[in-house]
């Protein structure tokens, strides 16, 4: 097993950890507080026994912070993007932003590039249900704020051609089922086109990607390319991993150095690993409501099919009993016109 502290010497060992955690009596009752799986987790990451999980909210904004170290966001937007990136302007999230759907995501970074086009970096740690759906709405809610701040800024001069491409990059920690239609595929990009080739600028693009599935296909495989480099930086939690992310490219020494770092101060990152676990718990009841709210219309749908069933029984039982109780009154009326011939030769 490799030894990340040759690599990174700041990194504690679990002793030291402990000591500092019993050293103060909130930090004790909050590291008590978790599961012992939390606990092991926590301790794990901190020590190098597993690497830091990169698409933690606070890791992953300390690392890709694109006011501190623009060029790693740049960098890695331009090979999802395919085209070169330089982030102009970080915006703030917009507080009228889809409040009730927040708690979604563990992190959403909205950077303005250079053309003026929007980019929302989203970290989702459960692959919810509805992704198309909900991706559709950011991105709407996206374009909406791009206009209100074009058309604000231009006024009279505004025209509709200001209005720039909005991208919505989601990362996967744990994808939806349907991208596990496609074990083999871990960046999927879509956006809008019509079914006649004309050429028609719709704005809302996307880019999909299922880490977990891109663990599964670089397993015991060399890395390929900056890009698959990137992806593993956001995956690797095996100390090998790592090992062997740095020694191809070692820009990511600094990356994880800095994350190492943050472990030192124990208040901070057991604050921010309470946070994630208080966001991970949301994010768990939202997704049983989602399989509850999507078990319950399919319960719907079943009972209106078996109501739809048993009404066309009833339906066809109805016609059974009309045409029986016919038949019984032309017999009864074939038996009286018997019985007057009968009579009429008597």
């Amino acid at each position: 097993m490799a030894d990340l502290k040759q690599y990174f010497p700041m990194i504690q060992d679990r002793k030291e950890v402990l000591a500092k955690i019993h050293d103060k009596v909130e930090l004790l009752k909050l590291f008590y507080s978790w599961t012992e799986e939390q606990q092991e987790e926590f301790l794990d990451f901190c020590t190098g026994v597993r690497g830091p999980r990169m698409l933690y909210d606070a890791f992953f904004k300390e690392v890709m912070n694109p006011e501190s170290a623009p060029e790693r966001l740049n960098e890695f937007l331009s090979l999802i993007l395919g085209t070169p990136v330089r982030i102009h302007a970080v915006l703030p999230n917009d507080s009228t932003r889809l409040a009730d759907e927040s708690s979604l995501l563990i992190t959403d970074i909205v950077v303005e590039l250079k053309d003026e086009s929007l980019a929302n970096v989203e970290v989702q740690k459960i692959g919810y249900k509805f992704p198309g759906e909900r991706s559709a709405c950011y991105s709407a809610d996206l374009l909406l704020r791009q206009y209100k701040r074009v058309r604000s800024k231009k006024r009279k001069k505004f025209s509709y051609r200001d209005i720039k491409s909005v991208y919505n990059i989601v990362l996967f920690e744990s994808s939806p089922e349907e991208f596990h239609k496609f074990p083999n595929v871990y960046i999927h990009r879509s956006e809008q086109k019509s079914d006649t080739g004309i050429k028609i600028e719709l704005l809302q693009k996307y880019v999909f990607i299922p880490i977990d599935i891109f663990k599964k296909t670089q397993h015991n495989k060399n890395i390929t390319g900056k890009l698959n480099a990137w992806l593993m930086f956001f995956s690797a939690e095996e100390p090998e991993e790592i090992v062997k992310l740095i020694q191809a490219y070692p820009q990511f020494k600094p990356m994880y150095e800095e994350t190492y770092e943050m472990c030192r101060n124990m208040e901070e990152i057991m604050g921010l690993f309470s946070k994630e676990l208080r966001e991970l718990d949301r994010n768990t009841v939202q997704l049983m409501i989602d399989e509850m709210q999507e078990d319950l219309e399919q319960k719907k749908a079943e009972l209106k099919k078996q109501k739809n069933v048993a009404e066309a029984e009833r339906l066809r039982a109805d016609r059974l009993e009309e045409s029986e109780r016919q038949k019984s009154e032309q017999l009864e009326q074939a038996l009286r016109r018997i019985a007057e011939l009968e009579e009429q030769k008597g």
